[in-house]
């Protein structure tokens, strides 16, 4: 239990120091105004895989950074928004949506009960829900093809809009008591950047199934699988399902196309990407299940993360150390009150280096936990002293009886 308890001590009061650090590598910049580096696969391997123990030095001065993951903003913020009048006007369905909580807005999600159908939509906004004059944003086609196993989609792709209502006409069977609820994304105000790992995949067919298997660096996120598909491959939808080398479930998915024309309407889709959020892993399966069906044309795949950049300001070009798992995240004033530049400018990462300079942490255990052999012969030894001398006590001990009268 001390031990424990000596290790924890360790790993929440341990500081930085450079002789501590395993790797450096030079940054190639160095200027009076906000910079960044993106981390690439060799800090991914070498560092903690919480990035952690990165560290930056300008000479023996530690410079502060902002960590940052370029996911971009907003699509991860959703809000309900009121379904008003919904009604059957020259035989067509229409609702109104009240967007006035919502400052910015480029996307709505529908709900409907119905199935099987194709509808063409109309949207259009204005401030005011009883004026004469609506603005169009959008002419585009729902559907659900459910008997045809190509799915559905009910959203609606907008330009960046900041009506107060929207009117929604749908051309086709959706009935008024089939609009269940509807969602709103805000604006995307920052978009987010993604980095492709550099992991080409090995092909094979088993049975049925397309197999794609990557092999990885370690430590690296994976958080998207994006197909490359032959624009001549015809209407598919294919379960998508993904494992590590001991076939231990990993997430799944599906990829569909959609382009036909059905009940006079033409319906343009398609899903050719797969988000994952479930951390790293060295290898990678990615079974695409075909069925019956011939395997799908795909002219390429890659795995892809979002960049993990780190920001800085130094006048003077710092290095990047890390490779020291006992350090925490560290915590600067620059990073809790970090806000972008939008003129930073992106330094380079100079080639993977042993810290010359490196010692390792001193071992702090006591003297009996670093040399725990010399502690058992000393023990050892203590218990055949004490043996012999017990065995000696004894035989004095019968001896003075045989001498007794």
């Amino acid at each position: 239990m001390r031990m424990i308890l000596r290790l924890v001590a360790v790993a929440l009061f341990a500081s930085a120091s450079i002789p501590y650090f395993k790797h450096v590598r030079d940054v190639k910049g160095g200027a009076d105004h906000q910079q960044y580096f993106v981390v690439d696969e060799s800090v991914w391997q070498h560092a903690r895989p919480d990035l952690a123990d990165l560290r930056l030095y300008a000479g023996q001065t530690e410079v502060p950074y902002a960590l940052s993951i370029e996911r971009g903003s907003s699509e991860t913020e959703q809000k309900n928004v009121r379904i008003l009048q919904p009604a059957t006007i020259g035989g067509k369905t229409q609702f109104f949506l009240e967007m006035s909580g919502l400052t910015e807005y480029t996307r709505i999600e529908l709900r409907l009960k119905t199935r099987n159908y194709v509808a063409k939509v109309r949207a259009e906004g204005q401030d005011d829900l009883h004026g004469p004059r609506w603005a169009t944003l959008s002419n585009t086609i729902f559907y659900d093809l459910s008997d045809d196993n190509l799915g559905g989609n009910s959203t609606l792709r907008l330009p960046l809009t900041t009506y107060k209502y929207l009117r929604l006409t749908l051309d086709g069977p959706v009935k008024p008591a089939d609009i269940e609820s509807a969602t709103a994304n805000i604006r995307e105000e920052e978009k987010e950047i993604w980095r492709t790992i550099p992991a080409e995949p090995k092909r094979e067919q088993q049975g049925k199934d397309t197999v794609f298997t990557f092999y990885l660096p370690k430590n690296v996120p994976i958080e998207r699988l994006t197909f490359s598909i032959d624009p001549a491959q015809p209407n598919f939808r294919r379960e998508v399902e993904l494992q590590n080398d001991r076939k231990m479930p990993l997430g799944s998915g599906e990829l569909s196309r959609v382009h036909m024309v059905r009940h006079g309407q033409k319906i343009d889709f398609e899903k050719n990407d797969l988000d994952m959020g479930w951390g790293s892993t060295e290898v990678l399966k990615v079974i695409i299940h075909n069925g019956d069906d011939p395997p799908l044309k795909i002219t390429g795949v890659r795995l892809e993360h979002y960049q993990r950049r780190v920001y800085f300001n130094s006048a003077t070009a710092p290095q990047l150390y890390y490779g020291d798992d006992q350090l925490d995240h560290p915590v600067y004033d620059y990073a809790k009150l970090f806000q972008r530049d939008a003129k930073a400018t992106q330094a380079e990462l100079g080639p993977e280096q042993s810290n010359s300079a490196y010692t390792g942490r001193p071992d702090e255990r006591p003297w009996s936990e670093r040399h725990p052999a010399v502690l058992w012969i000393a023990i050892v030894a203590a218990v055949v002293i004490l043996g012999a001398m017990a065995l000696r006590s004894m035989k004095a001990a019968t001896t003075s009886q045989g001498q007794a009268p």
